[in-house]
């Protein structure tokens, strides 16, 4: 037995539209950090209270937090589930081996070198949960600090009577290839490239494959919650809006026969508990706490409209700031297509070196600043204070180019993951995986020449003087 609210809908077309993709097939409801209720069956949510003596239907009254209690009301990430069993009501977990037997926990190597990786392969033997594999990261979740960023390649759907969750954070994920269609206890997320999907701590979820093989980008966040950036004097619309960010509706099963198998990541470790009904039994629901998707082609670009090029941060798309006003934990930046008219201006983005540490990854197409060795697929880290920039060639090409209007990347997505933190490389994302390049220094900037003129004519040096 199910019950849902539903119904076919397709994303609005966009300059980046989805709709080359799988056609959505849920409905949701709509606003970044607002507080919404939904109901699948007509009066399971209480009303003027949360915790009923009797709920309606029979149901379970179960508070699920995202922060503590006393957090500012501002800050504050609570929803109340109606479900027909709690969620503790389950044998004790017993720890698993995953398919990879890779542990989250390995050491990690902090080196100063770029990294650039190929794509990485997908895996037609393993699931959403035994695909994972942490690439690198910061911090530790047992503190509630940091992030880790991983990614997944998968070949087959979750069995039916699975669920996963993840009490070490928040994850964002970013779609490279393939659709993810995402059961969680608060609704169903129908998840493409070009989206991309936030599932908080704690939720559990199921995610099968309706459109074959998937593979795409992880950043979880250890610390905190992911919010949208301040426009300061930008106004007060433009980059990621409120209205354009999807939350799931109420949608549950009634099974309280079927072995269900609950599979948890905790500090790092993999463990499994049995039940003996579903996870996904949640009729109705209300809070500010729950997963959404959001389609990075309703992305309003902000640029310059004069001169020179403007700092990355003026794409972020989500946030998750530090006690440090202005330094984020995590920034969660994309580069989709846009126009470029700076007059006298190198327009690819220029030479630096950073006190944020730097991943990048690539939905699709070609990124401006690598034109060569960075694919769909792949990635790049260029950590603390790493001198990194535009390949020689494309250095060269932007240096002496006609500075006409010139749209960039179209049918192109590339993204950045920024941290604060200096990023340690696991085991398997510096040898295990075989996809680390190992001439990407020499092959990006090797070929870089000067051309500084010591014979300067003295004639010329006199219009220096102001």
């Amino acid at each position: 037995m199910t019950g849902s609210v539903t119904q076919f809908r397709e994303t609005i077309p966009c300059a980046y539209s989805v709709s080359a993709f799988l056609a959505e097939k849920y409905d949701y409801l709509h606003g970044f950090g607002s507080y919404h209720e939904s109901e699948a069956v007509k009066g399971a949510l209480p009303v003027g209270a949360t915790s009923p003596q009797k709920p309606a239907y029979g149901l379970y009254a179960e508070k699920f937090s995202g922060t503590a209690f006393t957090a500012p009301r501002g800050e504050n990430l609570q929803s109340w589930l109606y479900r027909i069993l709690p969620s503790a009501a389950h044998k004790p977990f017993e720890p698993i081996k995953r398919l990879s037997n890779t542990s989250f926990s390995q050491p990690l190597h902090h080196i100063p070198n770029q990294l650039r990786w190929d794509p990485f392969n997908t895996n037609v033997n393993a699931d959403w949960t035994d695909s994972l594999h942490l690439i690198c990261s910061a911090g530790n979740p047992c503190m509630k600090q940091g992030l880790g960023i991983l990614i997944y390649a998968a070949g087959k759907s979750m069995e039916t009577n699975e669920a996963f969750s993840s009490a070490d954070g928040d994850f964002l994920i970013v779609p490279q290839q393939g659709v993810l269609d995402i059961q969680t206890e608060l609704g169903r997320l129908l998840v493409r490239p070009r989206e991309i999907c936030v599932i908080p701590r704690g939720t559990r979820y199921r995610v099968s494959l309706p459109d074959g093989s998937v593979r795409g980008y992880i950043l979880e966040l250890y610390q905190g919650h992911f919010q949208l950036p301040e426009l300061g004097p930008i106004g007060s619309q433009g980059l990621a809006n409120s209205r354009d960010f999807q939350i799931p509706v109420a949608d549950y099963t009634a099974d309280a026969e079927t072995e269900w198998h609950h599979i948890t990541k905790f500090n790092g470790e993999f463990f499994t508990a049995k039940h003996n009904h579903t996870p996904f039994d949640v009729v109705a629901w209300h809070g500010t706490y729950y997963p959404y998707k959001y389609d990075l082609g309703r992305y309003n670009t902000i640029g310059t409209v004069s001169y020179d090029h403007p700092d990355p941060s003026i794409f972020t798309v989500l946030t998750a700031p530090s006690d440090h006003q202005g330094t984020a934990i995590a920034d969660f930046v994309i580069f989709p297509p846009r126009w470029l008219v700076a007059e006298d201006t190198f327009r690819p983005p220029e030479f630096h070196r950073n006190t944020m540490s730097e991943f990048m990854g690539l939905i699709d197409g070609i990124y401006d600043g690598k034109e060569r060795g960075f694919s769909p697929a792949g990635a790049s880290l260029h950590n603390i204070m790493s001198g990194h920039g535009p390949d020689a060639e494309v250095h060269e090409k932007a240096s002496n180019e006609d500075l006409k209007p010139v749209k960039v990347g179209d049918g192109s997505m590339a993204f950045m993951f920024e941290s604060c933190f200096m990023m340690g490389v696991t085991d398997w994302g510096l040898h295990e995986c075989k996809k680390v390049q190992p001439d990407y220094s020499d092959n990006a900037w090797g070929a870089l020449k000067s051309s500084f003129d010591l014979a300067v004519d003295r004639k010329t040096e006199e219009r220096l003087v102001y």
